[in-house]
């Protein structure tokens, strides 16, 4: 049957789309938005500044291939630049791995509660999204190696995960590396990396600089409080690189994104200051929410999976309606098979002091 109109691609149309963590609710003064992961200190005022240099320079094209940027961020990590790209943010990475190393009838393999842009880039590849179940919401390499078929091209581990906030510790992701087969690409997504501290955990640069079929991919949008801009990286083999370089758009990244990615990374006291305050307020807010008989995960990141009962007035559901109306956003993740919890970004004390109290308000009231 001949088509009436333009059809997309095998698997566009079986994508859910992504929708991010809502950001209002109306009817409410003052909002705290503790859906989307952000600091609550902002960026550095050094990158606030190179930012504000670029209205001057706006009709400029940006450097193509974002140089000085990736000279930095070599400076930062004792890497070669040679074999960073950046992006419009790590999503855009991990959407050109996809349209790169994919193809009809490929499959990736991505864990059940693992970022929500792996089967939609797997998808938009025209492969097969493949489920790899996890153990206490922690991805499970003997699981993810159950799941390696011929068809298998890539395997998406984001460590540490997102929402979940579990890690694996390094020692688990070299014994996944050392079973995949070598015409697998393993992507490690770090996106939280930076807010790690346990001493058995490496983002995976050690692991790249060793191997052919492993890439890293970061943001700039987490602790480096730059989301607006959309900015990440990637650190990779000189091959995949390569590849990754021929299909990117010319510019994909923008002049001011540049200019403020080189001033954020330099500026490591900032960096400090927001490590040390996700790192008092998380292990504050996963003790004082347990105190209130709720599940939290241990989160190792800049947020917190909080679980609420199954019954009625008490569920998760119940508990969003009551912390929106009173200026409190926090993320629902259905979408991430996870109906009965909400995520929570560490904020501001103010926010979650908030948070807390409106806990203790709802299950009282629910009681």
């Amino acid at each position: 049957m001949t088509a009436t109109r333009p059809q997309p691609r095998p698997g566009v149309l079986d994508i859910e789309a992504y929708v991010p963590g809502k950001s209002s609710a109306p009817g409410v003064a003052k909002i705290f938005k503790l859906s989307s992961n952000e600091t609550p200190l902002g960026p550095s005022p050094r990158a606030i500044a190179a930012y504000k240099t670029w209205a001057d320079h706006l009709e400029d094209y940006p450097d193509g291939s974002a140089s000085e940027l990736r000279d930095a961020i070599g400076r930062a990590f004792g890497l070669d630049p040679d074999r960073i790209v950046c992006g419009a943010g790590s999503d855009d990475l991990l959407h050109l791995l996809a349209h790169a190393y994919l193809v009809d009838g490929d499959e990736a393999i991505h864990t059940t509660h693992g970022f929500l842009v792996y089967p939609i880039a797997t998808l938009g590849a025209g492969a097969k999204p493949v489920v790899a179940p996890e153990t206490d919401f922690t991805a499970d390499v003997d699981a993810i190696l159950e799941r390696v078929t011929a068809r298998t091209k890539i395997v998406f581990l984001a460590n540490p995960n997102n929402p979940t906030g579990t890690c694996l510790a390094f020692d688990e992701v070299k014994r996944l590396h050392r079973s995949l087969p070598p015409h697998v690409l393993l992507v490690l997504d770090a996106a939280y990396a930076e807010y790690v501290q346990r001493n058995d955990y490496e983002a995976g640069i050690e692991l790249v600089a060793t191997s052919e079929n492993v890439v890293m991919c970061r943001t700039f949008s987490k602790i480096h409080g730059l989301a607006a801009l959309r900015l990440g990286w990637m650190f990779g083999p000189a091959h995949i690189v390569d590849a990754i370089n021929r299909i990117r758009g010319p510019f994909n990244v923008t002049g001011p994104a540049i200019a403020a990615g080189i001033a954020a990374i330099e500026d490591l006291e900032h960096q400090e200051r927001s490590r040390e305050h996700n790192a008092r307020w998380r292990d504050w807010l996963m003790q004082e929410i347990g105190k209130l008989g709720l599940e939290v995960t241990p989160s190792v990141a800049n947020f917190v999976l909080i679980h609420f009962p199954h019954t009625k007035g008490r569920t998760a559901k119940d508990a969003d309606a009551f912390l929106s109306a009173r200026g409190l956003i926090l993320r629902q993740t259905t979408a991430y098979k996870l109906p009965h919890a909400l995520r929570m970004s560490v904020g501001t004390e103010e926010a979650n002091r908030l948070v807390l109290a409106a806990l203790k308000e709802f299950l009282a009231k629910a009681a």
